[in-house]
Protein backbone atom coordinates (compact mmCIF):
# COMPACT_ATOMS: atom_id res chain seq x y z
CA UNK A 1 0.00 0.00 0.00
CA UNK A 2 3.00 2.63 1.24
CA UNK A 3 4.70 1.91 -2.39
CA UNK A 4 1.47 2.98 -4.48
CA UNK A 5 0.89 5.64 -2.15
CA UNK A 6 4.52 6.81 -3.36
CA UNK A 7 3.90 6.17 -6.55
CA UNK A 8 0.77 8.41 -6.48
CA UNK A 9 3.05 11.04 -5.54
CA UNK A 10 5.59 10.91 -7.39
CA UNK A 11 3.39 11.33 -10.23
CA UNK A 12 1.83 14.41 -8.49
CA UNK A 13 4.79 15.49 -8.48
CA UNK A 14 5.37 14.94 -11.79
CA UNK A 15 1.79 17.03 -12.64
CA UNK A 16 3.10 20.01 -10.51
CA UNK A 17 5.93 20.15 -12.15
CA UNK A 18 4.26 20.75 -15.57
CA UNK A 19 2.12 23.42 -14.00
CA UNK A 20 4.87 25.16 -12.56
CA UNK A 21 6.74 25.43 -16.04
CA UNK A 22 8.90 29.14 -16.03
CA UNK A 23 10.05 29.52 -20.13
CA UNK A 24 13.51 30.28 -19.40
CA UNK A 25 13.83 26.51 -18.48
CA UNK A 26 10.78 24.66 -20.11
CA UNK A 27 13.77 21.60 -21.21
CA UNK A 28 14.50 21.24 -17.56
CA UNK A 29 11.18 21.18 -16.17
CA UNK A 30 9.31 19.27 -18.85
CA UNK A 31 12.22 16.37 -18.47
CA UNK A 32 11.97 16.04 -14.92
CA UNK A 33 8.19 16.27 -14.96
CA UNK A 34 8.69 12.93 -17.43
CA UNK A 35 11.16 11.83 -14.64
CA UNK A 36 8.61 12.00 -12.09
CA UNK A 37 5.82 10.84 -13.90
CA UNK A 38 7.58 7.66 -15.09
CA UNK A 39 9.24 6.73 -11.88
CA UNK A 40 5.55 7.11 -10.34
CA UNK A 41 4.15 5.02 -13.02
CA UNK A 42 7.05 2.17 -13.06
CA UNK A 43 6.16 2.27 -8.44
CA UNK A 44 2.36 1.55 -9.24
CA UNK A 45 3.14 -1.74 -11.73
CA UNK A 46 5.68 -2.54 -8.61
CA UNK A 47 2.66 -2.05 -6.41
CA UNK A 48 0.65 -3.81 -8.58
CA UNK A 49 3.21 -6.82 -8.91
CA UNK A 50 3.81 -6.64 -5.03
CA UNK A 51 -0.13 -6.98 -4.51
CA UNK A 52 0.27 -10.40 -7.09
CA UNK A 53 3.42 -11.88 -5.46
CA UNK A 54 5.47 -11.08 -8.44
CA UNK A 55 9.40 -11.43 -7.41
CA UNK A 56 10.59 -8.51 -9.92
CA UNK A 57 9.01 -6.04 -7.95
CA UNK A 58 10.79 -6.51 -5.00
CA UNK A 59 14.31 -5.31 -6.56
CA UNK A 60 12.87 -1.79 -7.69
CA UNK A 61 11.14 -1.32 -4.24
CA UNK A 62 13.85 -2.11 -2.30
CA UNK A 63 15.76 0.50 -4.06
CA UNK A 64 13.21 3.23 -4.08
CA UNK A 65 13.11 2.74 -0.17
CA UNK A 66 17.00 3.32 -0.18
CA UNK A 67 16.91 6.45 -1.87
CA UNK A 68 14.10 7.70 -0.27
CA UNK A 69 15.75 7.10 2.90
CA UNK A 70 19.03 9.05 1.59
CA UNK A 71 16.74 11.80 0.62
CA UNK A 72 14.97 12.36 4.02
CA UNK A 73 18.55 12.31 5.32
CA UNK A 74 19.21 14.94 2.87
CA UNK A 75 16.11 17.21 4.07
CA UNK A 76 16.95 16.18 7.76
CA UNK A 77 16.53 19.91 8.90
CA UNK A 78 12.87 19.63 7.37
CA UNK A 79 10.94 17.55 10.17
CA UNK A 80 7.61 17.75 8.60
CA UNK A 81 9.07 16.74 5.06
CA UNK A 82 11.71 14.16 6.72
CA UNK A 83 10.25 12.35 8.91
CA UNK A 84 7.46 10.92 7.00
CA UNK A 85 9.83 10.04 4.00
CA UNK A 86 12.16 7.93 6.30
CA UNK A 87 8.79 6.77 8.46
CA UNK A 88 7.38 5.57 4.74
CA UNK A 89 10.69 4.02 3.33
CA UNK A 90 11.65 1.97 6.65
CA UNK A 91 7.98 0.58 7.05
CA UNK A 92 8.42 -0.68 3.65
CA UNK A 93 11.84 -2.02 4.05
CA UNK A 94 10.65 -3.90 7.25
CA UNK A 95 7.81 -5.37 5.28
CA UNK A 96 9.97 -6.32 2.25
CA UNK A 97 12.74 -7.61 4.76
CA UNK A 98 10.50 -9.89 6.70
CA UNK A 99 11.07 -13.83 6.56
CA UNK A 100 7.68 -14.88 5.08
CA UNK A 101 8.01 -11.54 2.19
CA UNK A 102 11.31 -12.91 1.44
CA UNK A 103 10.42 -16.19 0.55
CA UNK A 104 6.99 -15.25 -0.85
CA UNK A 105 9.00 -13.07 -3.67
CA UNK A 106 11.90 -15.33 -3.73
CA UNK A 107 9.56 -18.60 -4.40
CA UNK A 108 7.53 -15.88 -6.85
CA UNK A 109 10.57 -14.95 -9.07
CA UNK A 110 11.77 -18.84 -9.58
CA UNK A 111 7.99 -19.35 -10.61
CA UNK A 112 8.18 -16.30 -12.68
CA UNK A 113 11.13 -18.16 -14.73
CA UNK A 114 9.46 -20.87 -15.05
CA UNK A 115 6.27 -20.43 -16.74
CA UNK A 116 8.20 -18.84 -19.49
Amino acid sequence: MLVAVQGVGLLALGIVGLLDLVSSRVEVGVSVSVFFGAYGAALLACAWGLSRVRGWARGPVLLTQLIQLGIAWNVRDNVLLAVPLALAAVVTLVAMLQPASVEALMGASEDDGADG
